[in-house]
């Protein structure tokens, strides 16, 4: 299809419906998700897309792409850029057809799709530290090489493919009436492909995009009645870190096919990550977890009760190590947890009396530290009872307040969650001046922190570093430098290249760590 063919939703319908996928494609179980409709007081379902053989719906829009190119095109072969399941799709899709596929991914991909995708037959290329370097190039050796391109969501027969989905959910729900479908959005391929099929079919469902709050592009789109570019995008869901929407997708989206769109944080995708595993013992990746995540935060704000609620789980490509951080996080998603910043006086008796004010809560965390003569300071979390894990946070600071002490809530805090609780030594030393604190997130590849101390260190003073690999594609760096000229660092760290955040107005900062 050309650009200048606009596809309708009753092609799209079409295109759906004759998508012959399932020599490849499993038809994937819908489940009831009894722990969370208990839990919610609605009917629960789950839609395992991570039982696909290669843990992704990617397959089906990849698969489908190919299924439809001619054989003069699949006697060229076929190229990508992907920083994992689409490229673990395609090169399964093209080793089913016995096409030649060459994958673009960044040298920060982890081993474990690399190896997937390898493991299918594929050749893959190494370029830059991000999605758009190495697209740039995949699309040079498309060029190059006469290859056909396969775009992982802007593209009608990948969105067709990935609206097979809803054509399942309607002929397997067996429930009654549906009332709501939770989609994750990245690019927008997997929203478009489902919302045709199911408002064309079942108008009265309501249909309801995820995206993560960081890159939400989406939400933006839909916001400004056109496809925008993110100034930043977040990196803990790589699979849906997206900057901008994708053409085709927003196009058909803009038809009436979205009701509305959720934006949903780090930590509560943690949650939902383990509200997952709890109901079927599997583990999601961020991204497959969004639709679940965005339907807890619907039903807590809208109320309902009694309905029946359908999250589509996206996928379970995740690096074993990432699950340490993603399982410190669950906690303060599911408001199960909440950490302060609370200063105490230094007399005898003081650390006790605080210790009996928490009562009988099960602490999670306890970091204390003199501040000096009249004072001390304590980095603390604290697990909230189900009873009270929405109000708990204003009682504990409330409890506090009465009893005289200084209190921060951290609980919402980055910079206090990725680096302040994991951190010793106290405030800095009078020495230490002019220090500016800045959080950076850099490509996690072997010798990148080397790197990145060589590049920021060798022009001023590093005062503090933090670092804690976190099992992801980006390292997150804590630094405080020296600096005697703001307007003169900030042109480099804009010109280094690497995403950053000033923090040193930060409170955690300044509580636990500026003198």
């Amino acid at each position: 299809m050309s650009r200048s063919e606009k596809l309708s939703i009753e092609d799209y319908l079409k295109k759906i419906l004759s998508a012959a996928i399932y020599d490849v494609v499993e038809e994937t179980p819908i489940e009831s998700a009894k722990w969370l409709s208990r839990r919610f007081d609605n009917q629960v379902y789950l839609k395992r897309e991570d039982l696909q053989s290669v843990f992704s719906f990617k397959i089906r829009g990849a698969y489908n792409k190919i299924k439809s190119l001619s054989q003069d095109e699949l006697a060229k072969g076929v190229i990508a850029a992907s920083a994992g399941n689409h490229a673990q799709g395609l090169a399964l899709a093209a080793n089913r057809m016995g096409v030649k596929a060459t994958i673009v991914m960044p040298t920060t991909t982890p081993e474990i799709k690399l190896n997937s995708v390898r493991s299918f037959g594929a050749e893959v290329v190494l370029v830059g530290d991000t999605f758009d370097a190495a697209r740039v190039h995949a699309k040079q050796l498309e060029k190059e090489m006469d290859y056909v391109f396969v775009h992982p969501y802007d593209d009608p027969d990948v969105i067709a493919g990935q609206g097979t989905i809803g054509m399942e959910i309607l002929r397997q729900f067996q429930g009654g009436k549906l009332d709501a479908v939770f989609i994750p959005v990245g690019g927008g391929g997997l929203i478009a492909g489902v919302a045709a099929y199911l408002r064309y079919m079942q108008p009265g469902i309501r249909i309801i995009g995820v995206e993560a709050e960081d890159s939400a592009c989406l939400a933006a789109a839909m916001k400004a009645g056109e496809r925008v570019v993110l100034d930043s995008v977040g990196l803990f869901a790589d699979g849906v870190a997206v900057a901008q929407v994708g053409e085709e997708p927003f196009r058909v989206i803009q038809q009436g096919l979205v009701d509305e769109v959720i934006t949903i944080t780090t930590d509560e995708i943690c949650a939902a990550i383990k509200d997952i595993f709890e109901d079927t013992r599997s583990i999601a990746e961020p991204a497959g977890a969004l639709a679940l995540a965005g339907l807890k935060k619907y039903v807590e704000r809208e109320k309902v009760t009694g309905q029946n609620l359908l999250a589509i789980v996206s996928g379970a490509n995740t690096n074993f190590d990432r699950l340490r951080h993603i399982s410190e996080r669950t906690e303060l998603g599911e408001g199960r947890e909440a950490i302060f910043a609370v200063e105490i006086p230094e007399r005898p008796g003081s650390f006790k009396r605080f210790c009996e004010l928490l009562g009988s809560r099960n602490i999670t965390e306890f970091n204390y530290r003199f501040a000096d003569s009249a004072r001390a300071q304590v980095f603390v979390g604290v697990q909230l009872a189900a009873s009270d894990r929405f109000e708990g946070r204003k009682h504990l600071i409330d409890v506090f307040k009465k009893e005289g002490y200084r209190v921060v809530d951290m609980s919402e805090n980055e910079l206090a969650k990725l680096h302040i609780r994991y951190m010793v030594g106290g405030q800095a030393p009078e020495a230490v001046n002019n220090e500016v604190l800045y959080r950076f997130e850099f490509p996690e590849r072997p010798g990148a922190l080397l790197n990145f101390l060589m590049k920021v260190g060798d022009r001023w003073n590093i005062s503090l570093f933090h670092y804690r690999n976190h099992g992801a594609a980006y390292g997150r760096v804590l630094v405080g430098l020296q600096v005697n000229d703001k307007k003169e660092i900030t042109s480099y760290l804009d010109e280094l290249g690497f995403p950053y955040n000033e923090e040193t107005e930060n409170p955690a900062y300044k509580i636990f760590l500026h003198k």
